[in-house]
């Protein structure tokens, strides 16, 4: 039968799951609602023994174990996603160690720096959540792990896990390490080297801003060398306030992420136990029915603003928010934009804006140091007095106690470091 979108479903043909309050002979939550259509009984035996050849290991995890989809924006080519393969085996060993059975698959993906111009990149999107929710429904799976890294890739997985509304979560792929220019004596980015362009373009490379002493002894050609070799020193997603950082911090506040997963390092221990924590939450997920509908609300779409005006985000932003909120029939405009700004102020001292990184925040206290930072009341608090910085603390990265000149739409605050 083809199920109806606005039932929070996907249009598409699918069989009837088993109902939520289902149950397994020892009483226990039946998790396996999806699977179960072509694993329980004899009515699809070529189903079943296509799983068992593919690794379902006998006929009790057969019949009763859910089956979890973990799909990877995973390829070589570039530092976002060269390393969500690894990750996506991490999950999946966790996924089997909890009793449950894990399938890896790969969607495509570009690298926004290497495809410039913008061709062929925003078709990605559609991509991922076509090939996401394609998989998700077609291999009756349970639920459903997404593991994306470039700029394209958040929204794509979350669009995805709207159409199908299946139990699901995130684990974004993490932010890059920050690089470091000898030439220039200073920390790089992938900014760095866009920048740097122009100024090679115009023969100001290497100059000071008022012209009288020159930032590095090194050629114009030199410079522009040592900044294509280490302003990506591995893997991760590029380290400022980029597309990739801005919605992976959205969707953090939206509750499909675990915490702290969008300042996460790549390349850090703590992003392989998100990895393995990520099973654990999942099986939760599923005993409780809880859905990316449930969480895909007006109210969450409100908070993932709020982080978004508070970061300083990419004004991406703006596309991939109404592109999710439409797939889960959430209202949403461009006008919410405007209203959430003139409110809520620009906390972040990071790049491009500011000179921090992602890496930085996660070194404070990940994001959660910022979801408690853009309450109501800690704004108000803010607006009518200065306190005394705590640079131990803040180090830089987030001026708590920086003294308010202007909100997101219209300015930032003072850099106290």
């Amino acid at each position: 039968m083809a199920t109806d979108q606005s039932e929070g479903k996907g249009r598409y043909v699918d069989f009837p799951p088993l109902p939520a309050d289902a149950k397994n002979e020892d009483g226990s939550p039946r998790l396996n609602r999806y699977s179960a259509t072509i694993t329980s009984g004899h009515d699809f035996p070529a189903a079943q023994a296509m799983l068992y050849a593919a690794g379902v290991p006998d006929e009790q995890a057969m019949k009763n174990s859910p089956q979890v989809g973990i799909g990877s924006v995973w390829w070589e080519g570039n530092p976002c996603n060269m390393h969500l393969l690894d990750l996506a085996k991490t999950v999946k060993k966790a996924i089997i160690d909890k009793g449950m059975i894990g399938w890896q698959y790969n969607t495509i993906g570009v690298s926004d720096a290497i495809s410039m111009g913008m061709r062929f990149s925003l078709q990605t999107r559609e991509i991922i959540a076509d090939s996401i929710e394609t998989v998700t429904c077609a291999q009756h799976h349970d639920a459903c792990i997404t593991i994306p890294g470039c700029d394209k890739n958040m929204p794509g997985c979350i669009m995805a896990m709207a159409r199908h509304n299946r139990p699901s979560l995130m684990i974004y792929g993490g932010t890059i390490k920050s690089g470091y220019s000898k030439t220039l004596r200073k920390p790089i980015n992938i900014s760095t080297c866009l920048e740097a362009a122009g100024a090679f373009a115009y023969g100001t490379l290497g100059k000071s801003k008022d012209g009288k002493e020159p930032d590095s002894t090194a050629s114009p050609d030199e410079i522009m060398k040592d900044l294509e070799r280490h302003a990506c020193p591995g893997a991760g997603a590029c380290a400022g306030m980029y597309t990739a950082n801005t919605l992976s911090t959205a969707i953090e506040s939206m509750g499909l992420t675990l915490p702290g997963s969008s300042s996460t390092p790549a390349e850090s221990p703590a992003k392989m136990r998100e990895c393995v924590k990520a099973a654990e939450a999942i099986r939760t997920c599923m005993e409780k029915n809880i859905r990316p509908r449930d969480l895909l609300t007006k109210e969450s779409f409100e908070n993932a603003l709020v982080m978004t005006m508070a970061l300083g985000g990419s004004t991406n932003a703006c596309l991939h928010l109404i592109a999710m909120a439409n797939t889960a029939e959430v209202e949403l405009n461009i006008d919410d934009f405007q209203r959430v700004s003139n409110k809520i102020p620009f906390l972040a001292n990071l790049a491009p804006s500011g000179k921090y990184y992602m890496a930085d925040l996660y070194e404070i206290g990940e994001t959660n140091t910022l979801s408690m930072d853009v309450s109501d009341e800690e704004i108000e608090s803010r607006m009518k007095e200065w306190k005394a910085p705590k640079p131990q603390v803040t180090r830089g990265v987030l001026a708590k106690y920086a003294k308010l000149v202007g909100d997101a739409s219209h300015g930032a605050l003072t850099d106290l470091f």
